[in-house]
């Protein structure tokens, strides 16, 4: 056997080592990859039906799950106030945000600039809805405290302008001027139903017209509060 020969036996007998050291170097790491996740999984899994296990428990600080381009779509997270889950669209603008904090419960529900539409939360006063317009201005909102529920109405700068209270004692019903001031209301508490209107300027001059057992009534009042007028 020449020289040449005996070089061209060598080569071949190296490389086939290389590859049998490659399959096995392969089949160390799969098995090492199995007995890793039979260690991980083992403990925390139980049989079910057909061969396949479930997950009793998976501890983490945040979850994310993202669409089919990457993007985060719903998050969820535990921060100092408390969990919190949230949605979003295709554009990253939160649409839904769920919380539980220590004060209270919510959810709030937003349009596609982003801006709150509508929220519900509960609290220790009680559960509470509120709606938004298209400026983040509060409209309206009703309330549900210990004494019964009460709806508030708002113009475009959140002034309160309607106020419907369904109290213990009767239904009221008050109505706001542009300032802000009280000029009606209409109250049926303790069966006494009565009408009351003040001007919006000083809020003290006004008529009363009211009804009780002994018939009805009339007030006027000047500019200090002062009865002017009354009847019977």
């Amino acid at each position: 056997m020449t020289t040449d020969e005996r070089l061209e036996n060598l080569e071949r007998e190296l490389a086939r080592a290389k590859r049998r050291n490659r399959w096995l170097l392969a089949a160390m790491c799969l098995a090492l990859g199995v007995w890793i996740l039979a260690g991980t999984l083992g403990p925390a899994t139980a049989g079910a039906p057909g061969g396949s296990h479930t997950v009793k428990e998976v501890r983490a600080n945040r979850f994310v799950v993202v669409d089919e381009n990457g993007n985060p779509r719903i998050g969820l997270d535990v921060t100092k106030e408390g969990p919190r889950l949230l949605l979003t669209d295709e554009n990253g603008k939160n649409r839904a945000v769920l919380n539980a904090d220590k004060d209270d419960t919510g959810l709030s529900l937003f349009d596609a600039d982003g801006k709150s539409f509508a929220g519900l939360s509960v609290h220790k006063d009680g559960p509470g809805l509120r709606l938004r317009d298209e400026n983040g201005n509060t409209r309206a909102m009703l309330t549900i405290f210990k004494d019964g529920p009460e709806l508030e109405l708002a113009a475009a700068n959140s002034n309160t302008r309607a106020v419907l209270i369904a109290g213990k004692d009767g239904p009221v019903l008050d109505l706001f001027g542009a300032g802000g001031k009280n000029c009606a209301e209409l109250s049926a508490e303790k069966g006494r139903p009565e009408v009351y209107l003040r001007c919006e300027e000083n809020g003290k001059s006004g008529a009363m017209l009211s009804v009780d057992k002994d018939g009805p009534g009339l007030d006027l009042y000047d500019e200090n509060g002062k009865t002017i007028w009354k009847a019977p």
